[in-house]
């Protein structure tokens, strides 16, 4: 039988311990706390204090819970023994009091947070006193969340690229985000908070870089079976290194038409970075009104159909064969008959998000992009009145 290890030996195990796990936590990636942007440094900040507001009582009620312990242990004699205590005014308002002020500091911080960092919000600021100027436009970037990979479209430069992104330090950003069969969530880390992106809805994101680098961006939402790799190389570049990247991406990539991206849709995993020269023209307000496919109806044409009563005994037999089904891949698997609506009508193909892209008011609790008290707003399209027929083919 082994004897047991000696004490001195344990001692120096204990030791080692902490030093091990010092170690340990050396490796983890602090980006939520030291990002690259500032509305994610912003988000960190509010980490920050509402950890810091509930230590507030977490550390006094451990340090009591020991001295309770401690004091009135069965050993000390001295200590006083009250058997008929029952109440204390003082006591009940410090128990009382105190969570109650913590939690109106931390419902302040929430609200006051939900409204300057929502993500539908314009940028105000691209750095602490550093306003976005009048004259400065955000780089938009249209995302689209691919079974297993992402896709980023420029329509202000004509390009697109799969499993990477990059824009201009200093430079607002302003994200389109949708997917094209399952929900994913859109997350930069070292750029702002996560946001969902669901087929057939766009949701926005407005963000900035303020310093240079290469950071990671990935999916933060389990959508099958390629999704531990759907990972992309989210950089920031300065303005030269940023048009460089642009002209790579002009001179070596093809054209991302509607076909190529059929194509490129079909599931598939760990894909390498690819870039195209060209993109054809209202492809992603295609893909979110769910009519990349020749001949499919788009939403927005549904929905202005819909609003005139429908398309009454012509629409019963308005009907193509389906070549894609999300749980077997775009033309392959047992669901590959199905069928769709056919198109029949053309409104006009109206980005969801109408609302304009302008620098946020840097007053505080100004509102999520919403308009001012006792301020009229224009009223919102008639697509229903603009439907075209369109003769079938």
């Amino acid at each position: 039988m082994r004897n047991p290890s000696p004490p001195s030996a344990r001692r120096r195990i204990r030791l080692l311990l902490p030093l091990l796990s010092a170690a340990m936590l050396g490796g983890c990636n602090m980006v939520v706390l030291d990002p690259a942007g500032d509305v994610a440094r912003q988000q960190g900040n509010l980490v920050i204090a509402s950890t810091a507001l509930m230590l507030v009582i977490i550390l006094p009620v451990m340090a009591l819970t020991g001295l309770f312990a401690w004091r009135y242990r069965a050993a000390n004699k001295e200590a006083r023994y009250d058997p008929d205590w029952d109440h204390s005014t003082s006591l009940e308002l410090v128990i009382w009091a105190a969570p109650l002020l913590i939690i109106i500091c931390l419902g302040a911080l929430t609200w006051v947070g939900t409204h300057l960092l929502d993500p539908y919000r314009p940028l105000a600021r691209t750095a602490p006193g550093k306003p976005v100027a009048a004259d400065v436009r955000p780089l938009e970037v249209q995302v689209v969340a691919l079974d297993w990979k992402w896709l980023f479209i420029y329509p202000e430069l004509g390009i697109a690229t799969v499993n990477e992104m990059a824009a201009p330090a200093g430079r607002p950003v302003r994200f389109r985000i949708s997917a094209s069969s399952v929900m994913n969530s859109f997350y930069i880390p070292a750029l702002a908070g996560q946001i969902y992106a669901m087929p057939g809805m766009e949701t926005p994101l407005n963000a900035v870089f303020d310093k240079t680098g290469d950071f990671s961006g990935f999916s933060a939402n389990y959508s099958g079976a390629g999704f531990s790799s759907m990972r992309f190389r989210a950089r920031s570049l300065g303005p030269g290194a940023f048009d460089a990247w642009v002209a790579e991406a002009r001179r070596g990539g093809g054209t991302l038409d509607r076909a190529a991206y059929l194509k490129l849709e079909r599931p598939s995993e760990q894909e390498p970075v690819r870039r195209f020269a060209k993109v054809e023209a209202g492809l992603f307000d295609a893909v979110t009104n769910l009519c990349v496919e020749p001949g499919k109806m788009c939403m927005h044409d549904m929905m202005a159909i819909d609003a005139r009563g429908g398309l009454g005994k012509a629409g019963l037999y308005n009907v193509r064969e389906l070549a894609y089904d999300k749980f077997a891949g775009r033309g392959s698997g047992p669901f590959a008959n199905r069928n769709f609506v056919g198109a029949m009508c053309a409104a006009p193909m109206t980005p969801m998000l109408r609302a304009p892209i302008r620098p946020g008011n840097l007053a505080p609790l100004a509102g999520a992009g919403l308009p001012l008290p006792n301020r009229s707003t224009p009223p919102a399209p008639n697509f229903a009145s603009e439907i075209r027929p369109r003769p079938l083919s």
